[in-house]
């Protein structure tokens, strides 16, 4: 019995530590991994280098292209997107 006295404070700090550092972190991933998955072309977005651009392309293997500027094409990992700016409406299926 005093055994588990004795792990009862590591226990507490644990599980302390994962509702407060773990399980906040691991939504955040899942949220931004959502982001990810639904860009689109026309969307406008942000890289983590900071770089804005508008998607014009987005590839099968984890890759888009991004236009920064005037013909000025950038390919892009698809994780590396820090953040969707505006984004376009889905086409209508008519």
């Amino acid at each position: 019995m005093e055994a588990i006295g004795q792990f009862l404070p590591l226990i507490l700090i644990f599980a302390i530590m994962y509702f407060l550092l773990i399980r906040p972190q691991q939504k955040k991933v899942k949220e931004h991994q959502a982001m990810v998955d639904a860009i689109r072309r026309g969307d406008q977005v942000v890289t983590q280098g900071g770089l804005i651009g508008k998607v014009v392309k987005v590839k099968d293997d984890n890759e888009i292209e991004v236009e920064l500027g005037e013909g000025v094409k950038v390919r892009v990992v698809q994780s590396t997107i820090a953040q969707v700016v505006t984004k376009t409406e889905p086409a209508a299926n008519s």
